[in-house]
């Protein structure tokens, strides 16, 4: 007969299991021999490399973020070292194209003065690296705001060049920017000379990209592909900075129609300099 619960009478009621103390005896006791193990015989080694392996992809991912961080900072640190670097190059570029253009003018002018005066008066360049910021904000004007004003030593009516020649004049300044008038601003006025053969005249600028040379008789000597320069008369730009190349001669009465193209356009670029010519010490400056 069965007991009122249902049990069978060949099933134990109660079983006997390990106690917490044995099976944590028996887990030292496993752990040890594991360990002996692989110290005596490398037992696990094929184990822990299988680990290695599976863990290896989690490990990447775990590793990808510091990575990251680690990769980017050391690539914005370069890229900021490597603009600089070539921020100092083209600066050091134009210095040098500056320096040559306005060599052969300098030397004529003094080749002038010693046998006029008996004397050479040479003038030295005071050069102020600046970058372009964005164009003013009046869209009939051609002018751009560079990154230095009077705290740097910018000052109004200072000539700006780039490597290719002369690009503009600083029309206005504030303590930390400046406002450079391009050559092509419409009358814009900038006393030149014909490279070729010493002509002098006035350029103008058109509002439009290009300039124009006015005033000159219909016999005057100019042809198209003539490099006009700087002449250095007005005393502000130094002589010998290339300004703009004739694209066409016209006789249209008394005097000549010379249209001009700059040889810079200083919109484009990001890298300029405001020059100002200035005389040896010992020798007056240019308002004395």
């Amino acid at each position: 007969m069965n007991s009122p619960l249902g049990d069978s009478p060949n099933v134990p009621r109660f079983h006997r299991t390990m106690s917490p103390g044995q099976r944590l005896g028996l887990a030292t006791l496993a752990a040890v021999s594991l360990l002996v193990l692989d110290l005596r015989f490398g037992a696990l080694d094929v184990v822990r490399d299988a680990i290695s392996v599976v863990l290896r992809p989690v490990q990447e991912a775990a590793h990808w973020p510091v990575k990251l961080v680690v990769d980017g900072s050391i690539y914005f640190a370069t890229l900021a070292e490597v603009q600089a670097e070539n921020a100092r190059l083209r600066r050091i570029e134009m210095e040098d194209r500056l320096r040559a253009a306005t060599l052969a003018a300098l030397e004529a002018e003094n080749t002038e003065l010693r046998r006029l005066l008996g004397m050479a008066r040479r003038f030295e360049l005071r050069r102020i690296g600046v970058e372009v910021l964005y164009d003013a904000p009046d869209p009939f004007s051609r002018r751009i705001v560079v990154d230095r004003g009077a705290n740097a030593g910018v000052r109004p009516g200072l000539a700006v060049v780039d490597a290719e020649g002369l690009v503009g004049q600083v029309t206005r300044t504030q303590p930390l920017v400046s406002e450079v008038t391009l050559i092509t601003q419409r009358d814009h006025a900038i006393p030149v000379m014909v490279q070729r053969n010493g002509l002098r005249g006035v350029v103008y600028g058109l509002g439009d990209g290009y300039l124009e040379l006015r005033h000159l008789l219909v016999e005057a000597d100019v042809r198209t592909d003539d490099v006009l320069v700087t002449s250095g008369l007005d005393g502000v730009f130094p002589p010998g900075i290339p300004v703009a190349q004739v694209v066409s001669v016209d006789a249209g009465g008394v005097f000549l129609r010379i249209v001009c193209r700059p040889t810079s356009f200083g919109e484009r670029r990001r890298h300029l300099l405001v020059v100002e010519r200035i005389p040896p010490k010992g020798e007056p400056g240019e308002g004395a």
